[in-house]
């Protein structure tokens, strides 16, 4: 990586934690310029704009994520145990604080509600990750049913905005109250409800 490039990826880096706390509207140049302790100049050499640099903060606010999600699913053999550790792993936004992205909560999340109407290409941009996160439950569970692991008549879809509504609802709550019980009752009700609703048994 060249010295150009490598400076790049900081500014990247850095911003995506930046926005992530204090949201899009809410981080000025000037806060890009001390987090990355560069001036406006050196800055702008490498990003058309600071809705440039948004869009491309927020790719890799999400590529972290995913990776963090197959590192998670690949572990493991069973369709329904690779959902509950993506399930699992949305404790990373309450109990690693040390993670300057995930301090700030869901990216996805955070960016939906921002995005509605004011930036519409980051709005896009939230709805093709949010596309990815559904098709990858869609996928987990289709090949489940396939192999046997999942009761034949489950909708992937259905799931799929089941798991994420209860998750994100969570974030949120654990969040604004500051508490990660939350997110722990969501985690823990998922469990119940994916067992019970996915996994097939010897009747089914």
């Amino acid at each position: 990586m060249s010295r150009g490039e490598a400076t790049r990826a900081m500014i990247i880096e850095k911003s995506a934690a930046l926005f992530n706390q204090q949201g899009y509207a809410g981080a000025s140049m000037s806060d890009i310029m001390r987090v990355t302790g560069l001036k406006k100049g050196g800055i702008y050499n490498h990003f058309h704009s600071k809705d440039d640099l948004a869009l491309q903060a927020f790719d890799y606010a999400i590529s972290q994520i995913q990776k963090r999600y197959r590192l998670a699913w690949t572990s493991k053999r069973h369709a329904v145990d690779r959902i509950l550790a993506i399930v699992d792993e949305f404790q990373i936004y309450v109990n690693h604080p040390e993670d300057p992205i995930m301090k700030g909560g869901c990216p996805l999340l955070n960016t939906a509600i921002e995005s509605d109407d004011a930036h519409p290409a980051l709005k896009q941009k939230a709805i093709q990750a949010m596309n990815s996160w559904r098709q990858l439950f869609r996928h987990l569970i289709k090949k489940g049913i396939e192999k046997g692991e999942i009761k034949a008549n489950v909708d992937g879809d259905e799931i799929a905005s089941i798991i994420i509504s209860t998750l994100e609802g969570a974030v949120m709550m654990s969040k604004l109250y500051g508490d990660s019980i939350h997110v722990e009752r969501a985690i823990r009700h998922l469990h119940e409800f994916l067992n019970l609703q996915l996994r097939r048994g010897i009747n089914d």
